[in-house]
């Protein structure tokens, strides 16, 4: 098996990956972790998607093709990182251990950890009182319209929030990903909490989120890598930005020392990827939209798995935005699919990327 820090390659549906040569990724075998990824919902969802002709106000709406999926931002990156894991297509790729705390509680609670179940993840639920949300989202064919409606979800309690910090301090973990909103009642400075924890256990902390929790976890403690969308970047500056600004507002977040990197998703303007050192625009991948549902969760899902391979982050925002176009690809709530995300992260031309 090839080692992180070597130059061999090992290889995946006829893709060549060079291992990197930079800075190793934190691996539980190396780095002392209890696990190499932990992935964090604090308010997750059942996601239930259908389709229909045409969207009536007032009288009944039949639908059609009905589709439960356990979502939720940390949720949907545990699932990526899950499908990547298992479908192991590289041979010599680094084995990754992947775990999934989430917040869940009442019979939606019970129903998520049953469609959790056959996902090869480990589960570290963390029961509630209140029940977990249902989404809803459904695809008007007449139209080609999307309509997708998200409750606020539950409140969770001083302690239920508790818990699922100390299994952050408890699993040691190289990799863990904050995405997702959190419970309505929870402190804008839960995740910020979570970060400094994972700092002081030597991991690196990504963060997807939004609004006042992502300002906070930035005020607070710095993190690896942050996703914002150009929406959420925005709301973060405090106005609208042009591409110039979305490229400045993502700069002047590494240079005052919030995060390592800033991945911007652009949605069909593609993506950006800035550190204090460099700037990295890649375009939309050309793919048939079938559903923007789970895209940015497929994205951090395979940046951090590709990571967790010994990776160069370079390559791994570019096989992330593979990702994306592939979840693009997909009806309703699915996720992206493994077979896709290499074959578009190859006829992207990235199979020849080198790592530091």
């Amino acid at each position: 098996m090839a080692q992180r820090g070597d130059c061999n390659e090992v290889t995946a549906a006829g893709v060549a990956f060079p291992i990197n040569r930079g800075r190793a990724a934190p691996s539980a075998s190396e780095g002392g972790f209890v696990t190499d990824i932990l992935a964090i919902a604090l308010n997750p969802t059942i996601d239930v998607s259908s389709d229909t002709g045409r969207i009536h106000p007032t009288r009944k709406v039949r639908t059609g093709r009905q589709r439960w999926h356990p979502g939720g931002g940390g949720v949907n990156v545990a699932r990526v990182i899950a499908m990547l894991c298992e479908r192991n297509p590289a041979q010599g790729a680094a084995k990754v251990r992947s775990e999934l705390v989430f917040l869940c509680g009442g019979p939606t609670g019970a129903l998520l950890k049953e469609l959790l179940a056959d996902v090869p993840v480990t589960l570290s639920p963390v029961m509630i009182t209140e029940p977990t949300r249902l989404a809803f989202m459904v695809f008007e064919k007449d139209t080609g319209s999307e309509y997708r409606f998200v409750p606020e979800g539950p409140e969770a309690s001083s302690a239920e929030l508790e818990a699922a910090i100390d299994k952050v301090r408890e699993r040691r973990a190289g990799y863990v990903v904050a995405s997702g909103s959190l419970p309505r009642n929870a402190p804008a400075d839960t995740y910020a909490r979570m970060a400094q924890i994972t700092q002081e256990n030597g991991g690196r902390f990504i963060l997807d989120a939004n609004g006042a929790a992502l300002r906070s976890t930035l005020e607070q403690s710095p993190v690896f890598l942050v996703k914002p969308s150009r929406g959420e970047l925005e709301e973060l500056s405090g106005g609208d930005l042009d591409d110039a600004g979305v490229e400045e507002a993502a700069r002047q977040i590494t240079r005052e020392g919030k995060a390592e990197y800033v991945a911007v998703t652009l949605g069909r303007d593609g993506a950006l990827l800035v550190s204090r050192q460099s700037v990295i625009r890649l375009p939309a991948q050309n793919v048939v939209v079938r559903s923007a549902v789970g895209a940015g969760d497929s994205f951090v899902g395979a940046l951090v798995w590709f990571l967790s391979q010994g990776q160069s982050i370079e390559a791994a925002f570019r096989f992330g935005v593979a990702a994306g176009a592939a979840a693009a690809r997909t009806p309703g709530t699915e996720l992206c699919r493994a077979d896709e995300v290499f074959k578009l992260y190859s006829e992207a031309g990235h199979k020849d990327d080198a790592g530091y």
